[in-house]
């Protein structure tokens, strides 16, 4: 495989580091942006498995559908069907709370799970790529 496109996996990667940590210091007290904080968590799941698909040119409809992408992933690496449900959850939050309307904000306990299954969606995905594609740092 060539180096750009191993530059390319390596940026959706480093951007989903990014997400991660975005979303665990805007959940800081004593003045927490939960809102925020649960768009990037589902961010991060999204731009690790865009990472995945990249890897293997798989092509993928501009979408920030994370069960779609997974679904996707799964084509390709079957054990990505254990995280069709985490991206069940994750994905709404790329717009549920992003604009004012009955809920502004995840309470606390939400939050802590959408985290949760972000962090180990792209751990995952990091355990399944080679390490030549992994981020420096990670």
């Amino acid at each position: 495989m060539s180096e750009p496109l191993y530059d390319e996996v390596r940026n959706w990667l480093r951007k989903a580091q990014h997400d991660l940590a975005s979303a665990r210091k805007l959940s800081q007290r004593p003045d927490p942006y939960l809102d925020t904080a649960v768009y990037h968590c589902q961010q991060a799941a999204e731009k690790a498995v865009k990472g995945f698909l990249t890897l293997h040119e798989n092509r993928f409809e501009r979408t920030h559908d994370v069960e779609v992408l997974v679904s996707l992933a799964a084509g390709i690496e079957p054990r990505f069907a254990q995280w069709v449900g985490a991206g069940q959850m994750l994905t709404p939050y790329a717009a549920i709370y992003r604009y004012p309307g009955d809920m502004l904000e995840p309470d606390q306990s939400e939050f802590d799970e959408a985290l949760q299954m972000a962090e180990g969606l792209v751990a995952f995905v990091l355990s399944v790529l080679p390490a030549e594609v992994q981020p420096e740092g990670i």
